[in-house]
């Protein structure tokens, strides 16, 4: 079994950067490392896992679907492009990424697959722990090659790197414990380098590249790491957009984006004479066309590549719903209007859609700016809030105007009190 541990005109264009920028605030900074070269591979890969489902619930983002079953936002979003990321309607099925293909090293330590932004766990008994990670972003890139584990520390303090405190002069020299706090509450450190496996205070990021080049878990997953790996653990960091793998004699192909730092053109043409190496020694016949479309939508599911397999639909239509959990998490609570509070309005507009997108984006920051949909004639208001005290709602002015680029409105309250008498419903 597999076991898993991504309005006005000023709001509309904010929301496209939301994902990367709200969810991906306080990184960390690193010094590059001098890596040692990658294991050796094996030939091809098992399958590892199976295909799964699951239902979209009442004010479910797909980020609360990831959350839930401790899947990368991203791994859940490209396996499922025709679902709304935001406000996809209740009871819509969302296939789960949880069958993959292993990466080409030797099954040994722990093991990082950047593009895929999953880590592997192969010191357990069995098939390895798998972990969704968030990975380092555009500027700077995950490290990759061979290091260790060189020391862990709980409740890590975050030293801010100089670079860091230049884009952001109201940060402190150094972070203590708690819940500002980047690396969470566990870190591991990776040998001959400042680059650390840690926790985070924004898990809505997982799946994303949302770092400076570090390693980032869900909170309830670093510490199961935490706990299990000892220090001088290998560690292989590996850049592998592309996995071929072999189950019940049929061929397969997993296929994510290459990342900037690779020649996505050069990489593609390895893979296919790779294939076509496979094909001619086997004497097999691949679906050429299953491979091209696999390769160009890149699901990050494996496919079946063989002529006669069932490709991708046929992989989604396996899919079994998976055994829920008993309590649901994951998903951010708004707490009830209050009149007389203080509160944020970060946009009023006759658009009822754009509005409730903002406010899933609000409530999914790290730490959360709780968020709700008033509706005041036929105008619809986002307010962050409710804050029993003027300087709560001017901090989360702040951090709304910082990272979305929306120009906002405090209201006092005595405001609060007169729109609750107006609105005419809240969601």
């Amino acid at each position: 079994m597999l076991r898993w541990r991504r309005s006005p005109a000023s709001a509309a264009s904010a929301l496209g950067r939301a994902l990367l920028l709200v969810l991906a605030t306080a990184l960390t900074g690193h010094a590059a490392p001098s890596a040692k070269r990658e294991p050796p591979r094996p030939a091809l890969q098992p399958l590892i896992g199976a295909e799964n489902s699951d239902l979209i619930e009442p004010d479910d983002t797909v980020l609360d679907v990831a959350y839930r079953h401790r899947l990368g936002f991203d791994n859940v979003a490209r396996a499922n492009p025709d679902v709304p990321v935001w406000i996809p309607e209740p009871g819509t099925v969302v296939h789960l990424p949880t069958r993959l293909i292993l990466p080409d090293v030797s099954p040994r330590g722990l093991v990082i697959n950047v593009p895929e932004m999953r880590l592997y766990d192969f010191t357990v008994k069995g098939e390895p722990e798998v972990f969704a990670i968030a990975i380092g972003d555009e500027v700077d890139p995950s490290l990759h090659g061979a290091f260790r584990i060189g020391g862990k520390r709980e409740d890590p303090v975050w030293n801010v790197p100089k670079s860091i405190r230049e884009e952001k002069p109201e940060l402190p020299a150094a972070v203590p414990p708690g819940p500002d706090n980047p690396l969470g509450e566990y870190a591991l450190y990776l040998s001959r380098t400042s680059y650390v496996i840690h926790g985070t205070n924004k898990p809505y990021s997982i799946g994303l590249r949302a770092t400076n080049g570090c390693i980032r878990l869900y909170p309830e997953d670093v510490e199961k790491l935490y706990r299990a790996v000892p220090v001088k653990t290998s560690v292989y960091v590996v850049n592998q957009p592309y996995l071929v793998g072999r189950a019940g004699g049929m061929l397969y192909l997993e296929a994510h984006a290459p990342q900037e730092e690779l020649n996505a053109a050069d990489v593609k043409k390895k893979l296919y004479a790779r294939l076509k190496d496979i094909e001619k020694k086997e004497a097999l016949r691949l679906d050429w066309k299953c491979v091209e479309e696999t390769v160009t939508q890149a699901r990050g599911i494996p496919v079946p590549i063989l002529e006669g397999g069932s490709g991708r639909e046929g992989m989604i239509a396996a899919a079994v719903d998976i055994q829920r959990p008993a309590q649901l998490t994951g998903q951010p609570r708004v707490p009830p209007f209050k009149a007389g509070a203080w509160y944020v309005r970060a946009d009023e507009t006759i658009g009822e859609i754009n509005a409730r997108r903002l406010a899933a984006v609000l409530n999914h920051q790290g730490p959360q700016i709780p968020a709700r949909v008033v509706q005041k004639g036929n105008r619809y208001q986002v307010l962050a809030g409710p804050y029993s005290k003027k300087r709560a709602a001017e901090e989360a002015a702040r951090r709304i105007t910082s990272d979305l680029e929306i120009e906002v409105v405090i209201l006092g309250p005595a405001q609060s009190r007169d729109l609750a008498q107006q609105v005419t419903g809240n969601r």
